[in-house]
């Protein structure tokens, strides 16, 4: 730094948006040794030693990504590139039972981080198993320890994980048999009373009942949260009220009054203290409209006067559009006959055709395809009425084509299977309707006559396996609704499962799109929403984030306000080739919205391109519970001192 310089860089001419809700304001913004030293009007230019002019953009803290599965890409990946060009400065992890806190847990032959993430997140046993073979920790404070090491780019928030915490007291092969003994009990709540005093912000459980394990002998078997009792989780969720920290939860969805029942845990006046709760998720399930409307009324309940609870729902803040390999998808473990087309690994095509050639499996396959579609029953009324049990609503019309090898690849991408299905049983019918020779060829191939939707399925699925991709829409397909669930004052916005689904899902930039709907509503939504995207879940979480105050840690963005109104994710959202992973993976470029991201001052992305050091020298650091980090506590003392020499 230059003899005359005060700060390291100063952000010029910003509409600053500082996470407290109240309207922006033209402000300067100076930093000083990764902290902010000082804000105002026109600061004086000279004495900073890099000066960014920002006229017409957007200045707001680092943006949270409160539910995400970045567990494995941290440890191969740790700048986290896919989270920082979007604005991403805190990343919140071990969701949904799941994470490393235990270490790798290799133990007699059992590969627990494996078995449990390669399905219910949709990642590869490959990739699972680069990020187990290093894996040097075995205990919670040593996890946390680790990230110390860590060259990280985003600040990083693990949650401690029951599904793991159940495999270590137990073992894996035990923890998906039986109830735990006392004993056991006892050792989960101390591992957990441990962790709360490391710094832990909170714990993660799961209970949708369609999480299986992925190795032999338990392809069949659920994750070991799932055979949790409400004794347990009752118990377990007791340390963490004890400690005002968050339970991360998941519902037993197909079980209303058990979900009632948990969610119960959350009220103050049944418990003596309130239990903070945050779940997956507000969605508008497209076959089930009255999800959205029992979350809601839920959310008053739990959070009202009568029984004093502290309880948020995440939302989504985009269209529920999950891509498909072939049959595997996470909303198929839903259906037993889809689950068992899941079962085998994804190399393993041959396991899948066995199935597929199997006249047994074609019966049950029929039969679910057209569960519901026909009749006088109460599945039909269930169907009719917008009320199905299951989210994949097994509808040609809202099926779309990404890919299919061959020469009709282009010309059935983007269409539905509707009008290939309608198309193909017009060229049976009468060598009339195919669009091309190589269409015609298609067809030629397909049992004739095609008899049903499911035998086109069949079909679909034998020919091309894996190769054929394609999409459905299942959930938040009304924008009113969305932006309804999402600006919710009772909800959280979040639920972008970021870093899981690698080939399935791309919701990097969900809060990108929910500032996009603010900013439709005016300035003052924008501040309200910046607000809810940083100050409020660092404060639910009780970490120390989400706030432009003197002497906080240089966490900061810029967003460009007319690239953001003109922002089409869809367009943008592409599968790339990652070198880390040495595998593909789905993401969104949402390159020119954010034009910088600051991690404790340093460039971890900048208009279109990251930062030279990004992945190479540490940016953010692991965040502890406030009651646990020395450094929240030197925080106002370093505003303090900033504030006095500027």
């Amino acid at each position: 730094m230059s003899e005359t310089a005060r700060w390291d860089t100063l952000i010029r001419n910003a509409l600053v948006f500082d996470g407290t809700g109240v309207a922006p304001t033209r402000e300067d913004l100076a930093i000083l040794n990764g902290r902010i030293a000082a804000r105002g009007a026109e600061l004086p230019a000279e004495q900073a030693e890099v000066v960014i002019d920002a006229d017409g953009r957007w200045l707001m803290p680092g943006l949270l990504d409160i539910h995400t599965h970045f567990d494995l890409e941290v440890e191969l990946a740790p700048g986290l590139p896919e989270a920082v060009r979007h604005g991403t400065t805190t990343v919140v992890f071990g969701n949904c039972s799941l994470g490393l806190a235990f270490g790798s847990q290799r133990r007699n032959g059992e590969d627990p981080i494996v078995d449990c993430f390669a399905r219910v997140e949709n990642i590869p046993k490959s990739v699972l198993t680069r990020v187990v073979d290093q894996v040097r920790w075995s205990d919670s404070a040593g996890y946390l320890s680790h990230f110390d090491a860590l060259p990280l780019g985003p600040n990083v928030v693990p949650l401690l994980p029951h599904s793991m915490l159940r495999a270590e007291v137990m073992g894996l092969r035990e923890s998906v048999t039986r109830y735990p003994t006392e004993a056991e009990l006892a050792r989960m709540e101390s591992l957990i009373e441990r962790a709360m005093h490391e710094g832990y912000p909170g714990f993660s459980t799961d209970a949708l009942p369609f999480h299986y394990l992925a190795n032999d002998p338990h392809r069949r078997t659920k994750i070991p949260r799932q055979w949790g009792s409400y004794k347990e989780l009752k118990r377990l969720t007791h340390v963490v009220r004890r400690h005002d920290r968050v339970w991360q939860a998941t519902p037993p969805k197909d079980s209303p009054p058990q979900v009632l029942r948990n969610f119960l845990l959350t009220s103050g006046r049944l418990f003596g203290k309130p239990l903070k709760i945050t779940a997956v998720a507000a969605l508008d399930i497209a076959t089930n409209k009255g999800i959205a409307k029992l979350g809601r009324l839920l959310s008053r309940l739990l959070n009202s006067r009568l029984l004093k609870g502290h309880f948020r729902f995440q939302a989504l803040a985009a269209p529920f559009k999950v891509y498909w390999d072939g049959p595997i998808n996470p909303l198929a473990e839903e259906i037993d006959e889809l689950r068992e087309l899941n079962e085998p690994d994804l190399d393993d095509r041959d396991a899948r055709m066995r199935l597929l050639n199997d006249p047994a499996f074609q019966g049950r396959f029929r039969k679910m395809w057209n569960y519901g579609k026909s009749g006088f029953n109460l599945a039909n009324l269930a169907r009719r009425l917008q009320r199905e049990r299951m989210a994949f609503g097994r509808r040609l019309e809202d099926m779309v084509f990404v890919q299919v090898p061959g020469d009709v690849d282009a010309l059935w991408k983007g269409t539905t299977f509707q009008e290939v299905f309608d198309r193909l049983a017009r060229w049976q019918a009468s060598q009339e309707g195919a669009r091309s020779q190589a269409e015609a060829d298609v067809f030629a191939a397909f049992p004739a006559p095609i008899g049903s939707e499911a035998d086109f399925m069949l079909h679909l699925f034998r020919t091309y396996d894996l190769d054929l991709r394609w999409y459905v829409v299942s959930a938040n397909r009304d924008p009113a609704v969305v932006k309804d669930l999402l600006f919710n004052p009772l909800v959280l916005p979040g639920f972008n499962d970021s870093g899981a689904h690698l080939t399935n899902m791309a919701f990097y930039d969900a809060n990108l799109r929910g500032l996009q709907m603010a900013q439709q509503d005016g300035l003052d939504r924008v501040a309200w929403h910046v607000k809810r995207l940083t100050r409020d879940p660092a404060d639910f979480f009780g970490v120390r984030a989400g706030r432009l105050d003197v002497g906080e840690q240089a966490d900061v963005i810029l967003v460009d306000p007319a690239a953001l109104q003109a922002y089409d994710s869809d367009a943008h959202t592409r599968r790339i080739h990652r070198d880390a992973f040495q595998n593909d993976q789905m993401v969104n470029r949402s390159d020119g919205v954010v034009t910088l991201t600051l991690i404790a001052g340093k460039v971890a992305w900048s208009g279109a391109q990251h930062g030279d050091t990004l992945g190479l020298e540490q940016m953010g650091r692991v965040l502890r519970h406030t009651s646990c980090e020395p450094e929240a506590k030197a925080g106002s003392k370093a505003g303090a001192s900033l504030a006095t020499a500027a």
